[in-house]
This record gives structure tokens, sequence and C-alpha cells, in this order.
């Protein structure tokens, strides 16, 4: 029996565990894979406070290890429902069952891959889906920006400003964002837009150096040499499986505000799963930090 049960260990989870256990909380925090979320495929984070420079993974291993050191306990299982009730039930895909009074959801969620063979190895190195985060690391260089929506034509102005060459490849024959942005990145004299164009395969190498792009209507095909790869064609929450305790918007995502509250007294959710226009780690302890102080406050209410 826990106080709080933590569904997802990235920078949300890990600091709510942080914040439970300086308030005496027990805590459990569940994760079905690696500790740290998304964060661990950056190979550098320059803006998070404290660190002038350190790699996504060994700023996952410092939150981990801080919420080791101060008690909370950690297991590596999916969580597949919630029960409500005065007691939470947190059943797990392996049939394991625990019990708290509260239960935060820091789900997280993913990127959408462009699902090719030898994407998976340069995630990190080589391939990433933050221009804030990694734009840096390509100064001067030529990378490719994959998707047309308005996240991919503000990450493909943001490298622009410090890219030799920007290559935005968008699937449909058009950019779906807004033309406002589209206007400003064809006054950019070091970007080339392509549309009607597919992601066809990514060069097999020591290091990343290129992707093959297929246009769909001629079938022609063209490599393009590249330092990098920025993929933006959205982002998978994967809340589906708590609707019943908080509620979904249109996209999935928890539909809660800042206060990170939800329908279900003693759910709260927190991080890149709750509807919000910000994600960055910084957004996501925030969330973390509130999500356990109110969870704090509802079990000393009990």
């Amino acid at each position: 029996m826990y106080d709080i049960i933590i569904v997802g260990a990235g920078p949300a989870g890990l600091c709510a565990a942080t914040y439970a256990r300086r308030a005496n909380k027990s805590v459990l925090i569940l994760d079905k894979a690696a500790f740290g979320g998304q964060i661990t495929y950056s190979p550098k984070v320059e803006n998070y406070p404290a660190f002038e420079s350190i790699s996504g993974s060994e700023l996952a291993d410092h939150m981990v290890s801080q919420v080791l050191s101060q008690g909370a306990d950690v297991e590596i299982e999916n969580v597949t429902e919630v029960r409500d009730g005065d007691i939470k039930k947190v059943i797990t895909e392996d049939g394991n069952e625990y019990e708290c009074h509260a239960v935060i959801l820091a789900c997280g969620a993913k990127h959408r891959h462009l699902g090719i063979e030898n994407e998976d190895k340069f995630i990190g190195d080589g391939i990433s889906f933050c221009a804030v985060c990694d734009g840096a690391f390509y100064q001067n260089k030529t990378v490719a920006l994959i998707g047309g929506g308005n996240s991919a034509l503000q990450e493909a102005i943001l490298l622009s400003e410090t890219c030799k060459k920007v290559y935005v490849i968008q699937n449909l024959d058009f950019l779906t964002g807004e033309k406002r942005l589209e206007e400003i990145l064809r006054k950019r004299g070091n970007v080339e837009i392509i549309t009607g164009t597919v992601v066809d395969s990514i060069k097999d190498s020591e290091v990343f150096s290129g992707i093959t792009i297929l246009n769909t209507q001629s079938g022609e095909k063209k490599f393009l040499e590249l330092d990098g790869m920025f993929v933006a064609i959205g982002l998978e929450p994967e809340n589906g499986a708590f609707e019943a305790l908080a509620e979904l918007d249109s996209f999935g995502y928890f539909n809660s505000g800042e206060d990170c509250l939800t329908k279900t007294a003693g759910v709260f959710v927190a991080g890149d799963c709750r509807k919000k226009s910000v994600r960055q780690i910084a957004t996501a302890t925030a969330d973390g930090a509130v999500a356990a102080i109110s969870a704090c406050r509802y079990i000393d209410s009990l």
C-alpha cells in the first residue's frame, strides 16, 4: 500500500516523486521502459537549469538517483488500468496489482516516428525531434526537417537561423502550417521546401550521413547528403487506458489545466501527456511539482 503511485518515469514523474517523498509520502513509480522519458534521446541538454551542458541520459540518471536516494520505489511494468475507489488499484500487464491513495499519471507523449529502417539506430545521434533542444549542434551544417505543420515550420525557421542549409520535406503537395510561417521560410535563402515527397530510406553507415527521398507522384528518388534530420510529424499520447478517470481532448491528451487536476478525486496528471502549448523538460518538471503537491494535499485531507 502506497500513498502515491506515479505512472511514468520521465521528468514529470520523477520530479513528482521527489516532491512527494520530501512530503514524507510513500511513492511507487511504474514505467514500462527505461526511466527518463524522451530526454534520454537527446545527446546534449543545454536549456535546463543548473547544467551548462549534459546529455539527456545523464540528466535522467541524476533524476532517478535523486528519487531513489529519497526512498521512492521503482518498477519497470506497463500499467494497463487504474481502478478508482477509496483505495485506488493500479493494474499492470504482468498481472500485478498495487494499491494507493492517489495516482499521478505522467505517461508522457512519444514522438511519431517515420517507421523506416535505420531510424532507431540514429535517434539521438543524427536524428532528433526537437530543434529547440538540439538545433545548436548543427550550426553551419545541412539538415532536413520532416513535416509541414505549424510545429514543423517553426522548427525549420529556428534551424534556418543557424544551419547552412535546411530541407523541409512534406508528404503532402502543400504545407499545412500557417501561411505566415510558410512565407517566412520561403524568404530564407538557405531553405528548400520539397512537397509531395517522403523519406524512402536512411543511409546505413557508421554515422548519420543522409537520406533518400521519394516523390510520391513521379516515383523519382533522390539522395540528400545531410548532417542531421529533424522529424516533426506530431506526438502520440498514450492515455487511452485512463480515459475513464481523466477527460481527453480531441488529440488524446489529458484535458487538464495548469492545476493538473482531473475529473476523478485523487487522480492527477503531469507532463507531456497533458494538454499544453509548450512541451519542454522545464514545463514537465513544473507539472510534476504541482501534481505532487496537489496529491499530498488530497491525501492529507482524507
